[in-house]
């Protein structure tokens, strides 16, 4: 993916559809983690991975939003 330095030099039109695709694949991360847990079918290094992965791209989702959305009071 794309180091933190990257996003600003990004449009924010760039931004916006990373943002919604980085989102789409923290919920389907997030489906998926639930599935394996509920089938009991995953092991627990997988089940780590998996929540490393969506903890990744929620990091990647702040640092977007933080930048489309600036803080108004500062």
């Amino acid at each position: 993916m794309n180091a933190p330095g990257e996003i600003s030099m990004k449009t924010d039109d760039v931004l916006r559809v990373e943002l919604e695709v980085f989102r789409r694949e923290h919920r389907d991360l997030d489906d998926a983690i639930r599935a394996l847990q509920d089938r009991g079918t995953a092991d627990q290094l997988t089940l780590q991975r998996l929540k490393k992965k969506k903890l990744y791209l929620k990091d990647k989702i702040a640092l977007i939003e933080d930048r489309l959305l600036p803080d108004i009071t500062a």
